[in-house]
């Protein structure tokens, strides 16, 4: 695998192995995996593959068997709880297949939240909630809630969540696998011009082969190992 100077997410030698009775199954091989800043990346591979197992490890969600993950040039994983928690709210954005908003609250609130998380003033926070939700598009749609949104408007905002506190790395899990076609593709151009216009770089797991070749790099995890395409 080509080497990225400086990344952003920095993994080496990673395995996970999960019990299942009395069998050791080991889903992820001894994995080396990098993503510069502003790097494009697409994770593909058949389900049960450990895509988001690999996912949920690069972003200090899950701890490997064995191996590093570094975050910004930090161990994620000799960091303490509330210090990883700082790392990813700080160095990462999250998006879900399905949104995780939350009901009680607007859009707008939403995506405030991570600032709000951060000690953010309330009222700077809800500033720059409003401001992203106006770049992907619900800047009519500040005030309604996760029920009064389509599909494709939730992800928006879940996607302007994950932005709001300028992360440098957004991991994202089948971002567009409940979504029809057509909003699915809005989703993709709308990764693409973030990236583009914000620098932050993008790892993202689909079955997606649209959205994954629209990425600048693809990989594909099989038999627990990754390798370019």
């Amino acid at each position: 695998m080509q080497a990225v100077s400086e990344p952003i997410v920095n993994a080496r030698g990673v395995s996970k192995t999960f019990r299942e009775g009395t069998l050791q199954v080991e889903v992820l091989k001894g994995i080396d995996f990098q993503v510069g800043q502003g790097e494009l990346v697409s994770i593909v591979g058949a389900s049960g593959s450990g895509k988001t197992t690999l996912l949920h490890i690069l972003g200090g969600l899950a701890e490997p068997s064995s191996g590093t993950v570094h975050i910004d040039q930090k161990d994620i994983n000799r960091l303490s709880q509330k210090a990883r928690g700082d790392l990813r709210n700080h160095a990462l954005g999250f998006v879900y297949q399905f949104h995780h908003l939350l009901a009680e609250f607007s859009a707008q609130e939403n995506v405030a939240m991570p600032l709000l998380i951060r000690r953010t003033d309330p009222e700077q926070a809800m500033e720059q909630a409003a401001d992203i939700l106006v770049r992907v598009g619900l800047g009519e749609r500040l005030g309604h809630r996760p029920a009064e949104l389509s599909g494709g408007e939730r992800q928006r905002a879940a996607l302007a969540r994950a932005l709001v506190a300028k992360p440098r790395c957004i991991m994202a899990d089948e971002p567009t696998g409940n979504l029809d076609a057509r909003t699915a593709g809005s989703i993709h151009d709308l990764l693409v011009e973030l990236n583009e216009a914000t620098g932050t770089s993008l790892i993202v797991v689909t079955h997606d082969i649209r959205l994954a070749e629209r990425m600048g790099r693809m990989v594909s995890l099989e038999n627990g190992r990754i390798t370019d395409r």
